[in-house]
C-alpha cells in the first residue's frame, strides 16, 4: 500500500472522528446560546418593524425592539463566529492531554 493509500480501518476512524467533532460543535454551549440568541434577536427585530405609532411613542420615539434585535443579532454571530475559530478539541482515548489540547 502506499503512503496516500489509507487502510479501511484508518478511513473508518478518521470518519468517526469527525463525526465526533461535529456532535462536540453542535453541542457546545456557545453554538446553543449563539443560536437560541440569534432566534431572539430575528423575533425582536420583526417585532420592531412592525411597531405601531403607539408602541413607539411608549419608547420615546426610539424603536427599542429594532435596536434589541440588531445587539442580538449581532451578539449571537459573535458567539458562533467564535466556536469557528476556537474549536472544542475532543481528546482522544490514551492520548496526552496537553498533546490533544494542541492539536
Amino acid at each position: 500500500m502506499s503512503s496516500d493509500e489509507k487502510s479501511p480501518s484508518e478511513s473508518i476512524r478518521q470518519s468517526a472522528d469527525a463525526q465526533d467533532a461535529r456532535a462536540v460543535r453542535a453541542f457546545d454551549i456557545r453554538t446553543i446560546v449563539g443560536v437560541l440568541l440569534g432566534i431572539y434577536g430575528v423575533v425582536i427585530f420583526i417585532m420592531g418593524l412592525t411597531a405601531s405609532d403607539a408602541d413607539l411613542e411608549m419608547d420615546a420615539g426610539f424603536n427599542l425592539n429594532l435596536w434589541t434585535g440588531v445587539a442580538l443579532i449581532v451578539v449571537s454571530a459573535g458567539f458562533l463566529i467564535w466556536v469557528r475559530l476556537r474549536p472544542l478539541v475532543v481528546p482522544r482515548p490514551g492520548a496526552d492531554a496537553d498533546e490533544a489540547h494542541l492539536e
